[in-house]
């Protein structure tokens, strides 16, 4: 079985424009950063498909899926431009947007489809993440939730879902979107609402009816840095994957955890992306026969963050070991363009200079909601 990048050159027309943060210039660089080293030669370059109306409607409303594509034709339409989550900002309106977002989440489910057939053992949809888009709201720079969809997909066809993410940003969208099922289990870690979009993600937010026990919630303080990420994924992530008894896994790879993204404000380095790779890569082996779709999401330091850590992502998907040396070739390519001096290194040391007042207070919170949704979760069984 092999383990394909699924990604197209169309995958970016996903673009918001110039001077919005969700650049897809991130991508044009992280894959050929992937070419350069070798990487894509062993399992292949898989492309998306474009997403049907009935399969965005397995999450979407249909009357939202139809305003998409009526501000794809007219982005300036005035009784629509403000309506569903669209306007001036983080989701500004663009010509050819429902086929692009569509073409994401056809990008989830290729892989989805092919780790369900057992084609692909594992799949990493790089330009797949957009886990903020709501039933028939746009946010967060995310239209259609291609997340969202593979995770229904799984379900549809009697499987259970774990979904973890790992985005700076809590995975709002999908987590309401199975917030009343227990069949997928959500499972976030991301920077506290308290001071960050979407607002949302505290511990308390537990699912509802059936779902309950099955949304999970990490939030992290400021300059969390790696040593207290991996200490508090390594508190919750094991056992309540272990306790939920997934068929497939489900995760999201935002890397603006980083401490020079701009948007958010933790003190990670690309370690904990290679980290949560690893270990996401050997649960899924440990609890489901090694089924796991890993996707994209945040990440706008797009120089010298995006395309080293999701190329560990990928060396870990496609058990291809990644040299610690970035190639002076693809430096060279893209020096006249770069704003900064381009990294030598692919790997950096993990940081463990957070105040040992963030640490703790992480681990209580992440020992607190462990304690909760396994004592939720052992009663259900």
């Amino acid at each position: 079985m092999t383990c394909p990048l699924v990604y197209s050159p169309e995958c970016r027309r996903y673009d918001f424009g110039g001077g919005h943060p969700l650049n897809s210039r991130r991508l044009e660089l992280a894959t050929d950063l992937l070419r350069e080293l070798g990487l894509l030669e062993r399992h292949g370059v898989v492309p998306p498909r474009v997403a049907s109306d009935e399969e965005l409607g397995w999450v979407h409303s249909a009357e939202y899926v139809a305003a998409v594509r009526a501000l794809s034709e007219r982005p300036d339409h005035p009784l629509l431009s403000r309506l569903y989550g669209f306007g001036p900002g983080d989701n500004p309106p663009f010509r050819g947007m429902h086929e692009a977002a569509a073409t994401i989440v056809g990008g989830a489910l290729v892989a989805a489809e092919g780790i369900a057939s057992g084609a692909f053992l594992h799949a990493f949809h790089i330009s797949g993440g957009l886990h903020h888009a709501q039933r028939a709201q746009a946010s967060g720079f995310c239209v259609y939730n291609d997340v969202a969809v593979a995770c229904e997909f799984f379900r549809r066809r009697g499987w259970r879902v774990l979904y973890v993410d790992a985005d700076a940003h809590h995975g709002d969208g999908t987590q309401a979107l199975f917030y009343d099922t227990d069949e997928v289990l959500t499972l976030s870690l991301h920077e506290t609402g308290r001071y960050l979009f979407p607002g949302t993600g505290e511990p308390e937010e537990l699912g509802e009816g059936r779902g309950y026990g099955f949304s999970v919630n990490v939030p992290l303080l400021p300059l969390t840095d790696d040593a207290s990420w991996v200490e508090c994924f390594e508190c919750v992530v094991p056992p309540v994957a272990r306790a939920f008894r997934p068929d497939v896994v489900v995760t999201q790879h935002g890397c603006d955890t980083h401490r020079r993204d701009p948007l958010t404000d933790l003190g990670c380095t690309v370690y904990t992306a290679e980290y949560f790779a690893r270990r996401m890569h050997e649960l899924s082996h440990e609890l489901c026969d090694g089924r796991w779709l890993a996707t994209g999401g945040g990440g706008y330091d797009i120089w010298l963050t995006v395309p080293r850590a999701w190329t560990l992502v990928y060396g870990v998907v496609s058990h291809q070991d990644v040299p610690d040396e970035v190639p002076d070739t693809w430096r060279q390519r893209w020096r006249p363009l770069a704003p900064v001096d381009l990294p030598r290194r692919m790997r950096e040391d993990p940081s463990s200079d957070a105040p040992p007042v963030v640490r703790a207070q992480n681990l209580e919170t992440a020992d607190r909601v462990t304690r909760r949704v396994l004592e939720i979760l052992g009663g259900r069984a």
